[in-house]
């Protein structure tokens, strides 16, 4: 039987989703309750990665095992044995081929900005002291849907045979005390959304132009590109599936 596991995590101790030799990841740690509560040995594949540090609001993967019969039980019982920090929310069967990470249609991230120092963001959102213009990042991010390369918000040396993705949204709110940037994607590139939160934050900063921006993405160099934003307050938020599947 194939299922649909449903998670949350905080990123801040691990080493990204995907399994490494050397560091701890919300994979292993999941994979390890499974097998802990199961006695059997169940491969997760995640719908996506995420970086060291990246957090997960809504993440999906897949795996196969004999019947479940009761898997509001087994949700249970793996809350009860993963540490604070990883949430289960309901596992579902589906498909046979349903597939957590090709069939994904949309993916949803949140990138969190502080304004002034809140010892309660320290580890939630990234301070920027300098006054931004919110609107000019606007225009900046509105730019992005116009484009499908965004070679120059890649990480170096990734084995990507694309480096095509359709933007759907691209925005700055103001929501409470925070400034959030929501980016919506069919797919993302490593780095991606920390690389383009930089540069739009050099808008931001009257450090570069719309200008810029479109010389930027029209070049194809990360280097061109600006500073990638720390890790901390990225958010993995939403991941949509089709109806034949969630």
């Amino acid at each position: 039987m194939r299922y649909f596991i449903q998670f949350s995590y905080n990123g801040k101790a691990y080493h990204g989703w995907q399994n490494q030799p050397n560091a701890i990841t919300v994979q292993q740690v999941l994979e390890a309750s499974f097998f802990t509560l199961l006695r059997q040995k169940i491969a997760l594949t995640g719908a996506g990665r995420t970086d060291a540090g990246v957090h997960a609001r809504q993440m999906f993967a897949h795996f196969e095992a004999p019947e479940i019969t009761n898997v509001n039980d087994l949700v249970y019982k793996l809350n009860g044995l993963l540490p604070d920090d990883i949430a289960v929310q309901k596992i579902v069967e589906v498909p046979p081929n349903a597939h957590a990470r090709f069939d994904a249609t949309a993916r949803t991230y949140e990138y969190w900005i502080t304004p002034e120092k809140n010892p309660f963001y320290t580890h939630a959102a990234h301070y920027v002291k300098h006054p931004l213009a919110i609107e000019k990042m606007n225009a900046a991010a509105a730019l992005l849907l116009a484009y499908e390369d965004f070679e120059c918000f890649s990480k170096s040396n990734t084995d990507v045979y694309t480096y095509l993705c359709d933007i759907k949204v691209a925005e700055w709110t103001k929501k409470k005390d925070i400034f959030v940037f929501t980016i919506q994607a069919d797919r993302f590139l490593r780095n991606m959304v920390r690389a383009i939160v930089g540069t739009l934050l050099d808008v931001g900063t009257g450090k570069s132009t719309l200008d810029d921006v479109k010389a930027i993405i029209n070049s194809k160099d990360r280097r061109k590109a600006g500073t990638s934003v720390p890790a901390k307050a990225l958010y993995l938020t939403k991941i949509n599936y089709p109806d034949t599947i969630l």
